[in-house]
């Protein structure tokens, strides 16, 4: 079965809250509400469309993340997996849109963000549809070997990409004495040098 992946671009509607299922599984939801804009070419002017509004499920880190930098009224762009749901509520029908999200990032077209890395946890990595298959057998955080050899120094360094000198050419030498014999003689006043003029 196919999925079908949305982007939604829009506004924090209510503040996250994050919960942690019974299986210990940390989850944050929210509501992004995203508003048409149209332009009124009667009154010239852009006005504010239909509204609409989207619950957000984040699981994992990403939920903990979001609820540790989200707030109401701020720009937000959301991707993920649209879920449409149908429930009946006294004789009528009502339908509500929710997003899984797999990403969830301010949107830097109306304002700046700063970023702070936070550590994965092999669950996080797993999760992730967009992370490198991990090998079970390797531990979470694979320490670098050791290394005795010394560390080069710049001289050594620069010795070893230097480029090797060519080849002597075959082509004999010319005598420089010619060279000086055929090169007109110049004035000794810069100013009347017939070299200095141009042609």
């Amino acid at each position: 079965m196919s999925e079908t992946l949305v982007t939604v671009t829009g506004n924090v509607a209510t503040s996250p809250e994050l919960r942690t299922t019974s299986a210990g599984v940390p989850v944050a939801r929210f509501r992004v509400a995203t508003t048409e804009r149209r332009y009124d070419r009667s009154a010239e002017r852009w006005t504010d469309g239909h509204t609409n509004f989207f619950t957000v499920w984040a699981w994992r880190s990403l939920g903990e993340n979001v609820s540790a930098s989200l707030g109401i009224g701020e720009p937000v762009i959301v991707q993920g997996r649209l879920r449409v749901t149908e429930r009946e509520e006294k004789g009528q029908t009502y339908f509500s849109a929710s997003v899984d999200a797999v990403a969830v990032g301010h949107d830097l077209n109306r304002g700046t963000a700063a970023f702070r890395r936070v550590a994965k946890n092999r669950a996080d990595w797993a999760s992730d549809p967009f992370a490198t298959p991990l090998d079970p057998t390797a531990p979470d955080e694979p320490s670098r070997p050791p290394t005795s050899a010394p560390r080069a120094t710049p001289v050594e360094v620069a010795a070893a990409v230097r480029p090797d000198p060519a080849p002597p050419s075959a082509a004999p030498a010319r005598s420089t004495a010619r060279k000086r014999a055929a090169a007109p003689a110049r004035s000794a006043d810069p100013v009347f040098d017939p070299g200095l003029v141009p042609s």
